[in-house]
């Protein structure tokens, strides 16, 4: 089960931390939205994550100052070793044949694999690993790119094709599959997931923020204030789900059916 050789590289060769941690407004916001999505829906710590396509650790760094017990699996053996020069448990794993115990874990996150897995039948066994490996009663939450996002910023290369498709190839990065709302939340619930909610990470302000990195040619910090409206935007879309369709990512939380032991 190898990764594409582009994904491989790609990872092999970038800083995938800095694009949530540099300080641009776009990343920081995907972080901090990520973060307040999932600390709705968590259990209390010090309940058990497992970090499934983790990276270096980002998310996992802050889990685990929140209390939580953190495992990160990547198939990335450098993002492995930045993991564990955090401080945080890592190994070497595949989001389709995760080597942990049935139930062994209060959460499970897959905030990058979906990407990576264009075959529907990969995303399919990464979403049975996921509800295998989480508890009963206990959260799986998933990330994905949006696959409409392009349609709404007519500087974008290749909207109408991805929004067809949800196949994006590029020849600066990574191949990537990218989702609808509803079809994420399809595969949730066909993973035998329950209480299903889709989310737009960053909002409504995607697609001028993305706009004006364009003009500027720079991945940059906008400032506080742009900052905070396009938090408050995305805040306010939480509850018009169909403004989900605004956001870079999305991120679907589930439970696997049954009580929390």
């Amino acid at each position: 089960m190898a990764l594409l050789p582009d994904i491989t590289a790609f990872y092999g060769a970038g800083d995938e931390a800095a694009r949530l941690t540099s300080g641009r407004t776009l990343g920081t916001l995907e972080l901090l939205r990520t973060r307040e999505l999932l600390r709705s829906r968590l259990p209390d710590p010090p309940a058990s994550v497992l970090d499934v396509g983790g990276g270096p650790g980002v998310h996992a760094r802050w889990l685990t100052d929140d209390g939580y017990r953190v495992v990160v699996v990547d198939p990335v053996e450098r993002h492995v070793r930045q993991a564990r020069d955090r401080g945080l448990t890592a190994v070497v794993g595949d989001a389709r044949h995760v080597a942990e115990p049935d139930g062994s874990f209060d959460a499970v996150l897959l905030l990058g694999p979906l990407y990576h897995l264009p075959d529907a039948q990969d995303r399919v066994r990464a979403w049975q690993e996921a509800h295998r490996v989480v508890r009963p009663g206990g959260l799986v939450a998933a990330a994905a790119i949006n696959r409409y996002i392009g349609l709404l910023d007519p500087g974008a290369d290749g909207g109408p094709d991805v929004a067809a498709t949800g196949m994006r190839v590029r020849p600066d990065g990574p191949t990537t599959y990218c989702h609808s709302p509803g079809e994420l939340g399809e595969e949730a619930r066909q993973a035998g997931l329950t209480h299903v909610e889709v989310f737009g990470v960053q909002g409504p302000a995607s697609a001028a923020l993305m706009a004006q990195e364009r003009r500027t040619g720079r991945k940059e910090d906008l400032g506080p204030e742009v900052l905070a409206k396009a938090l408050a935007a995305a805040r306010c879309a939480d509850g018009h789900r169909g403004l989900a369709v605004t956001s870079v990512h999305l991120l679907v939380l589930g439970c696997r059916p049954g009580a929390r032991g």
